[in-house]
């Protein structure tokens, strides 16, 4: 089975060059004109694929070949990709950055390979001319597999700038699909872990992915754009189902899984509730900043990540909702925590109460923690049997002492091995994030023990 969906992936030299304003504003620019636009991110960021959606009006989804692995990437961008015009990717950090010690696993460069899709580089010119050449020349020769079919040029200061690079680029052989002026940044505030999330910022961020837009289709070639996107071949396999990767949904009653969101909670994963729905769950969201109660009949819990120390004050001020979480964490029912999930459980958040349901306590550092996981189960949980290999990855800046339970939920693997996180009776809490698509059974694991507990 193959299927062709018109398809780019956005890459840079480095991270800061200005890949996210590309590949939004493309999207948006592509859907003013009446396309459906399918949006996804390489690697494991949450943040982008939030502003993506907005672009397109569909789930951002992200594309990682370290988190589930190079054989689901082609399936899962189809999964996405159903039903669209066109595909827009974007890419992580510099184009050939992959996973540290691993080559060139999970670099926008994999993923574009096994996507067989061709690559448009966004290139800062802020400081540069003539070199320009050179830059572009190493990037689009050094893996003869990855097919950089354009350039679009980015703050480029002057027609004088501009008539320079085009000039040097000529010798490259690379075509210039687009120029964008050196501008005032388009506003997406950051913070201590990156972009402010899509959710906090509402009105201010529609008109953010309105202006990158404006700004693309204003510079772009948008018409050159789609026809390298037609350029690319057809990808064979099937699209990834939820229903298929869990065999079967969990026999009876369907149970209530709440699953947090809002504003402090918006790391996740779409596969992941679409994985729980597929295994017979009847998925709920709720928000811990303005619901007072769990939705009715909640038989099992996941909070995934976010930043609930920007919201630590908000979150303790909850109290009804954090008694409704110890208690339901008391009753033996299903929790699984990532993150901001794990830092919430906790009796405290940088001293102000938090759910009370692990003996731990957690704060904000300036330390950034940040890299793939190598796990492995190292004892039953409502998540997975002992033994289970999962990949993770951990991004935050906060610590939780202490770092694990009685019984650990992971054992990391690698240079440095330790325990970490959290499982007791029904709560399984740690700092990795993971992608359910690359153990599907986890999902179906988790709404049979909602089922029996």
């Amino acid at each position: 089975m193959s299927a062709s969906v018109p398809r780019l992936v956005v890459a840079a030299p480095s991270s800061g060059s200005g890949k996210t304003t590309v590949a939004t504003g493309l999207m948006a620019a592509f859907a003013a004109r009446g396309l459906a636009v399918s949006p996804h991110k390489v690697g494991p960021d949450y943040i982008d694929p939030g502003y993506h959606a907005l672009a397109t009006g569909r789930v951002g989804r992200n594309l990682d070949a370290y988190l589930c692995g190079p054989e689901l990437v082609g399936p899962l961008f189809l999964h996405g990709a159903q039903g669209c015009d066109i595909a827009v990717v974007e890419g992580v950090m510099g184009l050939y950055d992959g996973a540290a010690g691993e080559g060139e696993l999970a670099s926008t460069a994999h993923v574009a390979k096994l996507l067989r899709a061709p690559v448009v580089l966004v290139v800062d010119a802020s400081s540069q001319s003539r070199s320009v050449a050179a830059l572009v020349h190493g990037f689009a020769s050094w893996d003869p597999e990855v097919r950089v079919g354009g350039v679009i040029l980015n703050k480029v200061a002057s027609d004088r700038h501009e008539e320079l690079l085009r000039e040097a680029l000529e010798q490259a052989g690379v075509p210039v699909l687009g120029v964008l002026r050196r501008v005032p940044q388009v506003d997406t505030p950051s913070r201590h872990l990156g972009l402010v999330p899509v959710a906090e910022r509402q009105a201010a961020a529609v008109k953010a992915v309105a202006a990158m837009g404006a700004q693309v289709s204003e510079g772009c070639d948008l018409e050159a754009l789609a026809g390298l996107a037609r350029s690319a071949g057809a990808l064979s396999g099937a699209a990834w189902d939820a229903a298929e990767a869990v065999s079967s949904p969990v026999a009876g009653a369907a149970p209530v899984v709440a699953v947090a969101g809002g504003p402090a909670f918006t790391f996740s994963y779409a596969e992941t509730t679409e994985l729980l729905a597929a295994a017979g769950a009847d998925v709920v969201a709720f928000d811990p900043l303005r619901d007072e109660e769990l939705p009715d009949g909640t038989a099992g819990l996941v909070i995934g990540g976010g930043f609930p120390e920007v919201y630590a004050s908000e979150l303790s001020a909850n109290e009804p909702l954090r008694k409704a979480v110890a208690a339901l964490a008391r009753s033996g029912a299903p929790v699984a925590a990532e993150c901001a999930g794990l830092l919430y459980l906790c009796r405290e958040l940088d001293g102000l109460p938090m759910c009370g349901v692990l003996d731990a306590s957690a704060r904000m550092t300036e330390r950034l923690t940040l890299g793939y996981r190598d796990a492995v189960a190292v004892g039953d949980s409502v998540l997975a049997a002992a033994g289970t290999r999962m990949r993770g990855h951990e991004f935050h800046r906060t610590v939780v002492e202490p770092g694990s339970g009685a019984e650990p939920a992971w054992g990391v693997r690698g240079p440095r091995p330790k325990v970490e996180g959290f499982v007791q009776r029904g709560v399984h809490a740690s700092y990795l994030h993971t992608h359910w698509a690359s153990e599907p059974g986890v999902a179906r694991r988790f709404v049979e023990r909602c089922r029996t507990s």
